[in-house]
């Protein structure tokens, strides 16, 4: 069971190539502790784990450990102690430290990517694992539920939902399961990204005629108009440091990216590719912008940076790529996934290669590290 499932999460982080048992010239369960480095060497492997695990009473014992086969040392020794049922986060947590020991930063499989279900005309949140495993129902409306964000620390989902035959803003508690409407405006209550502190949250309304951006205070409501424009204003995003609001305009003519402060002023325009650029997410570890765009009448993905500059193309595959959502980490989008009819959440590394589809579903929106 280990060591499939740890080269499996592996394998899943796109950061590893995984040599298959067969060409093995030393024999790992049989030779524990003497490792033959040159025997790995030979069939290209740079690094190997092993490992070993035992049975005390109903306590399982697991030792774990990474050579380095070119330098022939022990990069990582770990041991962990649980239930058999614990055989899980033992594997998923070794992988995390050999993450951490070769790239400086542990994986992220302690989050979870929220996302829209829907069936029939409803939908609903749910989020899943970095793995696609065990999806958890967050909503259940009987309505159409949109547009899940997470809050900085992972304790709260904001969404839009139709349950009271308006589109409404709501914040759910994902601990209590409270949820309370926060926005309900006649006409549109869009959600939209926490600032990086968790103090504000951007909205999209059209209380005021058309669709307008604003900016609320998460603790007391207080609400303050951004953009004042006979042009629809959609999709704020926030920079890392909070100092700086990416948004979606058709102010040119076509939907196109522009930044401005954080209070609404020296809005300047981004994207100058393109006749259709929208769905914003910028990354809280770099200062790239991700968004989709047309492409020979197809939507694909791409990437920006906040300084400007030619936009790099992720996707050029066929079907509709669109949604994306970064990591916390910067090193993969999360993403919508449309083809032949149906959507699907898929995961890709930052560069779009290692595409990995994880279940039936849209709109998806990556938590932060959760606890």
């Amino acid at each position: 069971w280990f060591p499939d499932n740890i080269s499996k999460y592996l394998d899943i982080t796109g950061y590893f190539r995984i040599i298959p048992r067969s060409a093995f010239l030393d024999a790992p369960v049989k030779n524990r502790e003497n490792v033959i480095f040159s025997d790995w060497r030979t069939i290209g492997a740079d690094y190997l784990v092993k490992g070993h695990f035992q049975w005390r009473g109903r306590e399982l014992v697991v030792e774990m450990r990474l050579y380095d086969t070119i330098r022939g040392e022990v990069v990582l020794s770990k041991k962990y102690n649980g239930k058999g049922d614990e055989r899980k986060n033992m594997a998923i947590k070794f992988v995390d430290e050999i993450l951490l020991a070769l790239t400086g930063e542990r994986g992220v499989f302690n989050t979870r990517i929220a996302y829209v279900l829907k069936r029939g005309n409803n939908s609903e949140i749910y989020t899943i694992a970095f793995d696609g495993s065990d999806p958890v129902r967050i909503t259940n409306y009987q309505s159409l539920t949109l547009i899940p964000r997470w809050s900085p620390d992972g304790r709260q989902i904001s969404y839009t939902s139709y349950k009271d035959n308006n589109p409404d803003f709501y914040i759910r508690d994902m601990k209590s399961g409270m949820r309370k409407k926060i926005s309900g405006y006649p006409g549109l209550n869009l959600s939209g990204a926490w600032s990086p502190d968790g103090r504000k949250i951007l909205l999209t309304l059209s209380k005021d005629g058309n669709q307008e951006i604003y900016v609320m205070d998460s603790m007391n409501g207080y609400l303050q108009r951004l953009t004042y424009e006979y042009a629809i204003d959609v999709s704020p995003v926030w920079s890392p440091d909070g100092t700086k609001i990416a948004f979606v305009s058709n102010r040119a003519g076509s939907p196109q990216i522009y930044i401005m402060d954080s209070d609404g002023r020296n809005i300047k325009r981004l994207t100058y590719e393109g006749s259709y650029n929208t769905s914003l997410s910028w990354s809280m570890k770099d200062n790239r912008i991700a968004y989709e765009g047309t492409v020979g009448g197809r939507f694909q993905l791409f990437t920006i940076s906040a300084e400007g500059g030619a936009p790099q193309q992720l996707t050029a595959q066929g079907g509709e790529h669109k949604h994306p959502s970064w990591s916390p980490d910067g090193r993969y989008l999360a993403f919508t996934l449309k083809s032949g009819g149906s959507s699907k959440i898929a995961v890709m590394n930052a560069n779009g290669t290692n595409i990995r589809i994880l279940c039936e579903g849209s709109n998806p929106s990556w938590s932060p590290y959760l606890q």
